[in-house]
């Protein structure tokens, strides 16, 4: 499976907020040059969390965006189905009934093996992901992120 690019600069994105505390707020423009990305595109991608309820946007000359709750509430699989989707990454077509290949029926009476493995596969990478919390992240960073990245932020137009 291979996700988008914005998959990555989100989860970037979302790690850095939570790291400048609650209720902070940073602007796409903040975000994209801390992490040296596009700021128009990242501010459209910005928004799939916003609609999901992981990001917060304010307006005006303090606004930003922040997280809609605490980094304790926000798993990484609610950050990767707001870009990604909640659609599975396999779908079996049931190829082994068709062609030279195909299998007589009665053999097809139990749901293909492939499709078991993948979707076993996904079912686990799923509850991984939605058994990290940002606040998991961010406890696993060094001590000294937190402070540097407030610090960088700060310097950041």
């Amino acid at each position: 499976m291979k996700l988008p690019v914005s998959t990555e600069w989100l989860l970037h994105c979302a790690t850095t907020l939570a790291q400048l505390g609650p209720g902070a707020t940073a602007s796409a423009a903040q975000l994209a040059q801390y992490h040296g990305l596009p700021q128009a595109y990242l501010a459209k991608q910005l928004q799939t969390l916003v609609k999901s309820g992981v990001l917060a946007a304010t307006t005006g000359p303090r606004g930003g965006f922040r997280l809609a709750r605490p980094a304790s509430e926000i798993t990484l699989l609610h950050i990767v189905e707001a870009v990604d989707g909640a659609s599975a990454p396999y779908e079996c077509r049931e190829i082994r009934q068709q062609g030279r290949g195909a299998l007589p029926a009665e053999e097809c009476r139990r749901p293909c093996i492939l499709a078991e493995k993948m979707r076993s596969a996904n079912e686990a990478w799923r509850r991984s992901l939605a058994g990290t919390s940002l606040a998991d992240i961010l406890d696993a960073l060094p001590p000294s992120a937190h402070a540097r990245t407030r610090q960088r932020m700060t310097d950041t137009t």
